[in-house]
């Protein structure tokens, strides 16, 4: 296992020297994907990027594309660099960094998996924002006949990177804020173990959200309405690999 971070930003220079930081001590090379920033934002990342010597890289997207984008830029990038897993973690500074080692130690132990975490939220959490999360849970439950994935939303995950990059190289997957419940759908139905691990995230009272209410929940509900008619062609395979995996466990 050869284990890298994978940041997609845009526009976050007010948190992305601490999460940084606090990345440090885990001692793994760290890929900041800048997706169009404005140019304050870039010169604040250039900042973090020369004071960090070097463990630090940026790719930069030509124009903003989504955070889905980022992140499979990243993902690539890190592929074709020879590692085998991605740590994805947000620049906004929501996600607790000291989590990461759990994930990769699991990670370790079972490859073959994509890690999630599953949030626990504080009271900074919206409102609107926890109750939209609610009904995508219900749907991807639907969409993937199963309870398998307990938060499809978390944006803290460790990425099996080979069967990753191989879902949207073959399929699409939505490229903005659809992308992270997406991918592990497709994943899910590939086959690919999901592990829940609960991880504790905080909505910073000066945190900087690009989630856009009208146009993201359009994208959302597509990608829903796209993992339905997914579902449907797909259910015999869906419960044949459930009958399997019982029927491999029973014999172990």
């Amino acid at each position: 296992m050869k284990a890298c971070i994978v940041i997609p930003y845009y526009n976050h220079g007010g948190a992305i020297g601490q999460v940084i930081a606090s990345l440090r001590p885990l001692g793994l090379p760290c890929r900041v994907v800048d997706d169009g920033s404005d140019a304050p934002s870039q010169d604040a990342l250039a900042r973090v990027i020369e004071r960090e010597h070097g463990w630090v890289t940026v790719t930069r997207l030509p124009k903003n594309q989504g955070k889905g984008a980022a992140v499979r830029a990243g993902c690539e990038a890190a592929l074709a660099d020879g590692f085998t897993h991605a740590v994805q973690i947000d620049a906004d500074g929501q996600h607790q960094p000291s989590d990461v080692p759990r994930l990769l130690d699991i990670a370790r132990r079972q490859p073959d998996a994509l890690i999630s975490g599953q949030a626990i939220y504080d009271a900074s959490v919206p409102r609107a924002r926890l109750y939209g999360r609610y009904l995508t849970h219900v749907w991807v439950w639907i969409n993937t006949l199963s309870f398998e994935i307990k938060d499809s939303m978390c944006g803290l995950r460790v990425y099996p990177l080979a069967a990753t990059c191989s879902v949207w190289r073959s399929q699409y997957v939505g490229r903005r804020m659809d992308f992270d419940t997406e991918i592990m759908v497709r994943l899910s139905w590939r086959g690919v173990p999901i592990v829940n691990v609960p991880t504790h995230v905080t909505y910073p009272a000066d945190g900087v959200s690009h989630f856009r209410m009208l146009k993201d929940n359009v994208f959302i509900s597509l990608m829903h309405a796209r993992l339905l008619v997914g579902m449907l062609v797909r259910v015999p395979l869906i419960l044949g690999r459930r009958v399997a995996r019982k029927l491999t466990r029973a014999a172990a």
